[in-house]
C-alpha cells in the first residue's frame, strides 16, 4: 500500500450554465520517502489538487487515502486533528505571524493539540538549526529576508513530522540564488524523511530535483519526462 493514494479524483464547481470541471479522473500513488513534482500551466488545477490532498477542499468525486485512511470520511473535529498531525504545508507566501519570532512561528503547529512538549520544542530548535537560522530565532518576519522567511515556513511545516508535506510554488517569489537555496533545503530534508513530498511548481529546476514529475493536462495527471 502506498502512503498516498488518489483514485479517480474529480473536482467541479457549479455555474449557471454547466459545471466548471477543474480535475477529472486524477490518479496518483506515492510511496514513503518519495517526492513528486506536479507541473502544468496556470489555471490547470494544480493548487486545487494540492488543497484537496491537504484536506482544505473536498473532492467532488473519487478517493484520497493517506496511510490507508480516507480523511474525508472523518468528522469535522477528527479531520482537523488529522490535518494538524499528518499534513504540513509550505506556500508561495510564507504566512508567518508578524508579531511572533522565527522560533515561535516554527512552534505554532505544535499548539494545535495543546501546549508544546519538551520534545516538540527540541525538534523546533533542531529544525531551525537545520535551516540555518539559529542566529535569527528571535527575529520577527519583518526583520528577515524573503528566503529566510521561507526557510522558517519549511521548518514550521516539518515540526510535527507530517506524513504528507505539500508545497505550493515554494520558490515562486524568490530570486534565482535564493530559490536554489530553498530547493536544496527541501530536497535535503526530504531525503531524511519517511513521508511523501508533493510540490506544485512552475520551476523546472526544482521539479528536476524530485523523484517523479507528473503534469496536469486536460484535468488529469500524466507522467512527465525530464
Amino acid at each position: 500500500m502506498s502512503l498516498l493514494e488518489v483514485d479517480q479524483l474529480g473536482k467541479q464547481y457549479p455555474t449557471p450554465a454547466e459545471p466548471l470541471v477543474v480535475l477529472k479522473d486524477v490518479n496518483l500513488r506515492a510511496d514513503r520517502g518519495q517526492s513528486v513534482a506536479v507541473l502544468g500551466p496556470s489555471g490547470s488545477g494544480k493548487s486545487t489538487l494540492l488543497a484537496i490532498l491537504g484536506t482544505l477542499d473536498e473532492p467532488s468525486s473519487g478517493v484520497v487515502r493517506v496511510e490507508g485512511q480516507d480523511p474525508f470520511q472523518l468528522s469535522e473535529t477528527a479531520l482537523a486533528a488529522f490535518r494538524a498531525d499528518r499534513i504540513g504545508f509550505v506556500f508561495q507566501e510564507h504566512y508567518l505571524l508578524p508579531q511572533l519570532s522565527a522560533f515561535e512561528n516554527v512552534l505554532l503547529p505544535l499548539l494545535a493539540t495543546g501546549p508544546a512538549t519538551a520534545a516538540g520544542i527540541a525538534r523546533g530548535e533542531s529544525l531551525l538549526e537545520r535551516v540555518g537560522l539559529t542566529d535569527r530565532r528571535t527575529h520577527r518576519p519583518a526583520e528577515l529576508s524573503g528566503g529566510e522567511r521561507q526557510r522558517v515556513a519549511i521548518a514550521r511545516a516539518l515540526v510535527r513530522d507530517p506524513l504528507l508535506l505539500l508545497a505550493d510554488e515554494p520558490t515562486g517569489n524568490l530570486d534565482a540564488a535564493t530559490a536554489e537555496t530553498v530547493t536544496e533545503l527541501l530536497v535535503g530534508l526530504q531525503a531524511e524523511r519517511d513521508g511523501v513530498l508533493v510540490v506544485v511548481t512552475h520551476s523546472e529546476a526544482l521539479a528536476n530535483r524530485l523523484d517523479r514529475r507528473v503534469r496536469l493536462i486536460n484535468h488529469a495527471l500524466e507522467e512527465a519526462s525530464v
